[in-house]
């Protein structure tokens, strides 16, 4: 049932392929308009790989994913709704430059209580958590051969949780910088 594999060449495998694909595909054409030299990638491992390894390994996945439906689902709605995120500012980051964007978000971040940050972050997070959890419980998915309302509600939870990691990731990065450039103005040479 869930946790079905589909034959390669199949009919499903070719749908779930090029589905992987495209969304795989939204991601990465999304990142490269906001960020081409990946300096506001916030995915670590994604921006250790860069595009020259970042891409053949994306296919690689999608090839593997292709045979088995559920994961494949989740992880093309995480991926649509990630290239959905990067596409609504990837404007900005661009006409800004991707150096200048970054320093001017990293100002406002800084002007910003954390309580207030971090509040409106998981607000966000748990709403969209909240629309996947309400997908799942609505779904019929345990009569389905292919749970795809499952799929797609883990999907959108999966990508509330990414959202929520990699910018709290963020923060705590801002955070120790700024912590380590305020001792060196206090006479301490490195960070203790």
């Amino acid at each position: 049932m869930m946790d079905d594999f589909v034959p390669f060449g199949s009919r499903i495998y070719t749908l779930i392929f090029l589905l992987l694909l495209l969304a795989r595909g939204m991601d990465f054409l999304s990142t490269w308009v906001a960020t081409p030299n990946m300096v506001l990638e916030g995915n670590p491992i994604a921006k250790k790989l860069g595009w020259r390894w970042g891409i053949p390994l994306n296919l690689v996945m999608c090839v593997g994913f292709a045979f088995w439906p559920l994961p494949a689902i989740v992880i093309s709605t995480t991926s649509a709704l990630v290239a959905a995120r990067n596409f609504q500012s990837a404007w900005l980051m661009r006409s800004l430059g991707e150096q200048l964007y970054r320093d001017w978000h990293v100002e406002r971040v800084q002007e910003t209580s954390v309580t207030l940050y971090l509040s409106c972050l998981f607000a966000q997070t748990a709403l969209t958590a909240g629309v996947g959890g309400a997908v799942i419980y609505f779904s019929n998915w345990e009569r389905e051969r292919v749970p795809v309302p499952l799929a797609i509600g883990l999907g959108i939870i999966a990508y509330a949780m990414a959202v929520a990691f990699y910018t709290l990731l963020g923060v705590v990065r801002l955070r120790r910088a700024s912590r380590d450039e305020a001792r060196k103005f206090q006479g301490y040479p490195f960070p203790r």
